[in-house]
């Protein structure tokens, strides 16, 4: 557990403490009072970096949008067809096994202002940029982005769960058949409205 001086309190610094308490808590434990111990600081002193459990929220999430963002970007770079989609998908498993506090922020509900100015539209766009080798116009492409998310985030959800520990095969064996199945069906996607 580390603890910062109050000096070197910054609103960055806050954010940083606060989405590595959510790795190890969970995000939905993280409050201002929990995150003051962490920083060995009171309360109050927090406030002059975020005005509420709110704000503090909202910018973990933004934080965690904007990793997830880049790991993203650089992951499927160069990278087209199935092969950025198991680049993509990857990426949305290794992040919520490492930051699982952070994943789950990532999915929290922003303010329409603040949604629309994160990096999670930067995301969106890669999702789709991936999408569109599939040629899947609109609004297939919005269908198909909501699969890949409520698969991503159902599969990690339960693998970091414990819910395939007790069975065969393993894990990462169902991963790699649920991807290519998703490229199989991507490309078979229905085209009627």
């Amino acid at each position: 557990m580390a603890v910062m001086a109050r000096a070197g309190l910054t609103t960055e610094r806050v954010v940083r403490a606060g989405a590595e308490l959510a790795d190890e808590i969970g995000f939905e434990h993280v409050t201002p009072t929990e995150l003051a111990k962490r920083c060995g600081v009171k309360t109050a002193s927090l406030y002059s970096h975020v005005r509420n459990a709110h704000e503090l929220k909202t910018e973990i999430a933004l934080l965690a949008l904007a990793e997830l963002a880049d790991l993203a970007a650089t992951a499927v770079a160069g990278l087209a067809g199935k092969d950025a989609l198991i680049a993509l998908a990857n990426v949305h498993r290794d992040y919520a096994l490492e930051h699982p506090g952070r994943f789950t922020a990532a999915r929290f509900r922003l303010a329409p202002e603040k949604a629309s100015s994160s990096a999670g539209v930067r995301h969106a766009g890669l999702m789709r940029a991936i999408l569109r080798g599939y040629d899947l116009a609109e609004p297939h492409q919005t269908h198909a982005v909501r699969l890949l998310g409520s698969v991503f985030s159902g599969f990690v959800g339960l693998e970091s769960a414990g819910g395939f520990s007790h069975s065969t095969p393993g894990s990462q064996e169902s991963w790699t058949e649920i991807l290519d199945a998703l490229d199989v069906l991507l490309r078979a996607w229905p085209r009627t409205k």
